[in-house]
């Protein structure tokens, strides 16, 4: 089936965080809620909901605009995407990202004076509009259950996980109280936040003292702490340092670290150490190394695993869902293990991440599915926006013991992400 695009519109609204948001050495005060609408030729409209994160798309962008000038111009490239999309014709949500991301990507190199601008800060802009074109794609074919629409991905989403177990988020500024009390609560696998730049002054030795008097502590707190769906039943580290490490002899001082303080053999996984620019092989590295920000499409999953990376790091609700399964599908090929981890979003976006990760296989040395999600940690309005949910109260929403249960009212109505709550649909249609 063709399906042509008679009008679109896109609006946002701010949504402020409880204190700062530290990573890739500087932080987050607010978070933009993004909202798009496709509407058909034939009557039918599809809302998709994003959530922009600047920092993580563009770290140096963020550096030289700062936080509310990046979110502009990161909405300035949805409008566009959104004005692009109107009169086009697609089969699928994957063919329509096809058609207008070469003359979008020249427009986010122009409006934000950077022709080196990162992809990811593309891909951030487009995921509102991609959902809205799933959305749209469901309803104009009339198959409004996730698995069929997923048909072709169906060999890399075969799992039907009942449990998922939450990955909260340690920032820079996440006291270890806190952390403590969230293993005590049911977290076995905390994403914890390194490279933090502690003086502002860029110096990389003092980042890794922070980074190993960081992980000392992190040891110390939660260390002896045990857990029932990890291999060792022991709490895990999912190190992430957004591209922060300059060098491999660097990273290989903290592992020795790490090593000396009985760390090493807890660390699930190091995200991202280095730069995407530095093509380093990581294969000799004694943990696993997961790639995020370097990948975009699937060319870039089989270099990243040229050099050593062993885990994906999927994030549709930050590169849209069209080109996350692509990435997927790659690394199946690979028999590369894949995770769906957040970008802060709000509670209706992580149904979107969970749908997908409850179809996964489980990493290794974890024995359930797993999923991120650090909203509520850092939303300051997180119960209001929880209220919205289109399925607010339903028994798999929130975590319990650090679980999500996905029972079968769960699966019949795949967490309600064919219908997305009223306050996103009104700013979709807004225009702001």
């Amino acid at each position: 089936m063709t399906i042509r695009i008679a009008d679109s519109s896109c609006g946002f609204e701010r949504e402020s965080l409880r204190a700062p948001f530290g990573f890739k050495g500087s932080a987050l005060t607010e978070l933009w809620q993004v909202a798009a609408a496709l509407r058909s030729t034939d009557g039918q409209e599809g809302i998709g909901v994003g959530v922009q994160s600047p920092l993580w798309s563009d770290a140096a962008l963020f550096a030289e605009r700062g936080e509310a000038e990046s979110n502009g111009l990161l909405f300035e490239i949805t409008r566009r995407a959104t004005e692009l999309a109107r009169g086009r014709t697609f089969r699928t949500p994957p063919g329509l990202l096809d058609e207008i991301l070469p003359e979008l990507t020249d427009f986010a190199a122009s409006v934000t004076g950077r022709p080196d601008l990162r992809f990811p800060f593309v891909l951030n802009a487009l995921v509102a509009l991609d959902f809205a074109a799933w959305s749209l794609y469901a309803r104009q074919t009339q198959t409004e259950r996730l698995d069929t629409l997923l048909s072709p991905w169906a060999p890399a989403l075969g799992a039907r996980q009942s449990r998922l177990a939450n990955i909260p988020l340690i920032s820079y500024h996440t006291p270890v109280q806190e952390l403590r009390a969230l293993v005590q609560a049911g977290c076995g696998v905390p994403k914890i936040k390194i490279g933090a730049d502690p003086d502002q002054d860029g110096d990389p030795e003092k980042m890794l003292a922070w980074d190993m008097e960081r992980l000392t502590a992190v040891h110390d707190a939660v260390g002896n702490c045990r857990v029932a769906w990890t291999a060792s039943q022991r709490v895990l580290y999912y190190l992430d340092a957004n591209g922060r490490y300059d060098n491999l002899p660097r990273l290989e001082r903290l592992l020795a670290h790490a090593d000396k303080i009985g760390a090493r053999e807890r660390i699930l996984m190091i995200e991202e150490p280095f730069p995407e620019e530095e093509q380093i092989d990581v294969s000799e590295l004694p943990v696993r190394v997961a790639a995020d920000e370097s990948v975009h499409t699937a060319a870039d999953v089989k270099k990243r695993a040229a050099l050593g990376y062993r885990v994906l790091t999927l994030k549709p609700i930050a590169k849209t869902l069209s080109m996350s399964l692509r990435m997927l599908a790659d690394a199946r090929r690979r028999n590369m293990p894949v995770f769906c981890a957040d970008l802060t979003v709000n509670p209706f976006l992580v149904e979107w991440n969970k749908a997908i990760a409850a179809r996964l296989e489980p990493l290794p040395g974890v024995t359930i599915g797993v999923v991120e999600s650090n909203g509520a940690q850092n939303y300051r309005n997180w119960q209001a926006m929880l209220a919205a949910h289109p399925c607010a109260g339903a028994e798999w929403i929130e975590p319990r013991g650090g679980i999500y249960r996905l029972t079968e009212p769960y699966w019949e109505c795949d967490g309600g992400i064919f219908e997305p709550p009223a306050p996103y649909t009104r700013i979709a249609r807004s225009g702001t």
